[in-house]
């Protein structure tokens, strides 16, 4: 009896809480003037207001056209994680709950003046007992609950969407919110962000001019991060690089190089390559923020070389190759149309030069045609696309003369090189002639074998007539809509006829069982009105 009022207790504390983060929201989409239309400058606020969940949910869905508009993705792009810092006690109490001890037993000193304020963390400058200058990133106390909180609503309104909209399983909004989460979870704990550098700092060993800080593993824990202090200067302060006597262009190649061979040959890149997290200390690009990092399968990185070099080429048959090979088929494809929507947006490119071209557009566009062909994206490839619209625009604000997409094309030229092999390629051609010609000698034998069959009758023959799924679809629909109407007049006719009758119990003099039929009447035909208000 004790452990279930207990149960009941803590069900009824959770469920408050849900209850007053509800209101916080529908205060906030009140304020917003939600009910007067929704604009994609004013979605970007609404999510900045709700907080660090919702910021994270834009971010990651302004690189998913197949969720929003183009125009909405667009905006979403600015969505700042720049926020007021926690007064600095706060911080000393997440210090000291961690450590277990006073912070001055572990630091001779700490800044108080904040190094930078994110929706998860805050960094502050401190120096250890050894006199060594490092950083400390403390994570906000309360932010995991926070934001599984509203990830359990966020997931609770998604079922009620996905109820009222009869969508398909492509455009999942369970699905952004996995990634989202998943994302965020990198984010709030410092432990894998400490691998990520240790991975990082592994993957560009043999650079010379690439670096990460050096994490203090013995004072980092899950809601802590420890390591060294760059001293350096932010890569879009270009005035303060050239008074050094840098050049800019060189190092514009360098980020360009190295970013792509995060991609290509590690499949480990920086998700966030934003200015803020890109720092030129002592001649060296010194990346920072790991804590979100993406992965490409060594299947994801080879469709974007074929990607890459059928736009070069102007090759839609290539380019189509790769589009399939970017995302997983959620419906039977229909190969023509696909192939006239890759032509269509090849022939955008046709006669452009490296200089012309972007590779975060192109991968935008692919993206929007693997939605349209109900083809699900992997979540490498979107923090792929994020990653190289970021990369692009720090490069086109530092170094405008030094394109991405040809540091892209010159990469993956010099692998194809540096992994030619002539005379495995012989051995290939070999190989396959022999394969031909010994196919080619069974021809014969197999179409005498066909046509035998067809003389005894045992031939089958399936035809698949292109462009005949979408009115079937529609063909099935209609029959779907008009078995709802029918069952729908059944509970009407079935209910009024209980009502005449004394069939207990009762509700206002009317049996319960014909308010159920009423009310599951009610909503199959609410439903049905609705679906076809909106195909009107």
């Amino acid at each position: 009896m004790l452990g279930n009022l207990i149960k009941n207790a803590n069900y009824t504390k959770e469920d408050h809480l849900a209850t007053n983060r509800l209101k916080e929201l529908v205060v906030v989409l009140r304020n917003r003037e939600i009910m007067h239309g929704l604009t994609p400058e004013k979605l970007r606020m609404i999510l900045e207001d709700l907080g660090p969940t919702f910021v994270k949910l834009g971010q990651v869905m302004s690189m998913r056209p197949d969720f929003l508009p183009q125009e909405y993705c667009d905006e979403l792009v600015k969505l700042q994680t720049e926020v007021k810092p926690l007064p600095f006690a706060t911080i000393q109490i997440v210090i000291e709950e961690e450590y277990k001890t006073k912070w001055t037993k572990v630091f001779q000193s700490i800044d108080e003046q904040v190094l930078g304020s994110a929706s998860i963390a805050q960094v502050h400058r401190a120096v250890l007992k050894t006199g060594e200058k490092v950083v400390i990133k403390v994570q906000r106390p309360g932010i995991y609950d926070v934001m599984s909180k509203d990830i359990v609503l966020l997931r609770r309104a998604a079922t009620i969407l996905k109820v009222i909209s009869e969508s398909s399983g492509l455009i999942d909004f369970n699905r952004i919110l996995d990634e989202m989460w998943a994302i965020a979870k990198q984010e709030m704990d410092f432990l894998m962000e400490s691998n990520h550098n240790d991975e990082f700092r592994q993957c560009n060993s043999d650079i010379d001019y690439v670096t990460c800080p050096i994490v203090n593993r013995q004072l980092t824990t899950s809601r802590i991060l420890v390591m060294e202090y760059i001293d350096g200067i932010q890569i879009d302060k270009i005035n303060e690089i050239k008074a050094l006597g840098y050049d800019i262009n060189d190092i514009g190649k360098k980020l360009g190089e190295n970013y792509v061979k995060q991609i290509i040959d590690d499949g480990y890149f920086h998700a966030d390559p934003h200015p803020g997290n890109i720092w030129i200390r002592s001649g060296k690009i010194v990346w920072l923020d790991l804590g979100m990092m993406g992965r490409l399968s060594t299947r994801d990185r080879a469709a974007l070389k074929k990607a890459v070099f059928a736009v070069v080429n102007n090759d839609t048959y290539e380019m189509k190759a790769a589009v399939l090979a970017l995302g997983v088929p959620k419906e039977r494809i229909n190969h023509t149309r696909l192939y006239e929507d890759i032509d269509a947006m090849m022939n955008e490119y046709v006669g452009l030069d490296f200089t012309s071209l972007h590779l975060g557009p192109l991968a935008r566009k692919i993206l929007a045609i693997l939605s349209r062909h109900k083809i699900a994206i992997v979540p490498g490839i979107s923090m792929f696309a994020r990653g190289v619209v970021t990369i692009e625009g720090v490069m086109r604000i530092c170094c405008p003369d030094v394109h991405f997409v040809e540091i892209f094309a010159t990469h993956m030229q010099a692998d194809f090189r540096k992994n030619f092999d002539l005379r495995e390629e012989i051995e290939k051609a070999k190989r396959d002639g022999y394969n031909l010609l010994r196919k080619s000698m069974r021809l014969p034998e197999q179409v005498s074998d066909i046509l035998k069959m067809t003389m005894s009758g045992q031939t089958k023959v399936n035809f698949d007539l292109t462009g005949s799924e979408e009115p079937l679809r529609q063909v099935d629909k209609m029959i779907n809509k008009l078995i709802v109407g029918i069952i729908s007049s059944a509970l009407l006719l079935g209910s009024s006829i209980i009502c005449t009758t004394q069939m207990t119990p009762k509700i206002m003099e009317i049996p319960l069982l014909g308010v159920f039929g009423y009310i599951a009447a009610l909503i199959l035909c609410t439903r049905l009105v609705f679906s076809i208000m909106k195909k009107k």
